[in-house]
């Protein structure tokens, strides 16, 4: 009796063992599981909040170049300003230089005011053109103080960069090319021609024997 109960109660020790273990193994698997999906969870998780390198590095990217763009602007934005400074100066600078020759002019508008005034109180009209002469040579005077020159044609041979053509004449006594006068005064002002001079120049005469071929 007693042997069968030793015996019974071995087998119910091995059964409730074997229960015990699988039902721990079932447990334990259970919460492996649980354990994995929420570390495959989490890691999933934290993939999504953090970008790759690659996103990572076009970010950054992207980001000096609105930097870059934002410098352009503020460097266009000081070009324009510098312009327009420049372009301010320049105009105060070439109405400052055109008051100065205004106001040399006004000696010269003066004395032309005088000169007629006294042509028309005298009778002798030679008084008149030896005003005018005077307020030519003080006009040329300044001309030439603030670097105007006027240039020497005549006797020359012809250039294109200072002589305009106006008429060619037929000569045989000098050579082709030879500015024989001048139509109208040429000048250069500081090295810089102004105004060419034109001028009549010279050509070879044809015999009347070939006109009449």
């Amino acid at each position: 009796m007693i042997f069968v109960f030793i015996i019974l109660v071995n087998k119910t020790k091995k059964i409730l063992t074997s229960q015990f273990f699988h039902s721990f193994q079932t447990t334990l698997a259970r919460n492996l599981s649980e354990r994995d999906f929420k570390m495959d969870k989490k890691a999933s998780k934290k993939q999504q909040e953090q970008p790759t390198d690659v996103e990572e590095q076009i970010n950054q990217e992207r980001q000096k170049a609105q930097e870059y763009l934002k410098q352009l602007k503020y460097l266009q934005a000081d070009f324009d300003n510098y312009r327009k400074r420049n372009e301010r100066q320049i105009q105060e600078l070439t109405t400052r230089c055109n008051e100065k020759l205004v106001t040399e002019l006004l000696w010269f508008l003066d004395d032309l005011e005088r000169a007629l005034e006294s042509g028309k109180k005298s009778a002798d009209p030679s008084a008149l053109l030896k005003g005018v002469e005077m307020i030519h040579k003080n006009l040329v005077r300044m001309l030439e103080k603030e670097g105007l020159e006027r240039i020497d044609a005549v006797g020359k041979t012809f250039d294109p960069n200072i002589h305009e053509l106006g008429t060619k004449i037929p000569r045989n006594d000098c050579e082709e090319g030879l500015v024989l006068d001048e139509v109208r005064k040429g000048f250069v002002y500081k090295g810089r021609v102004l105004r060419p001079c034109m001028v009549n120049i010279s050509c070879i005469k044809e015999d009347e024997e070939k006109k009449d071929e």
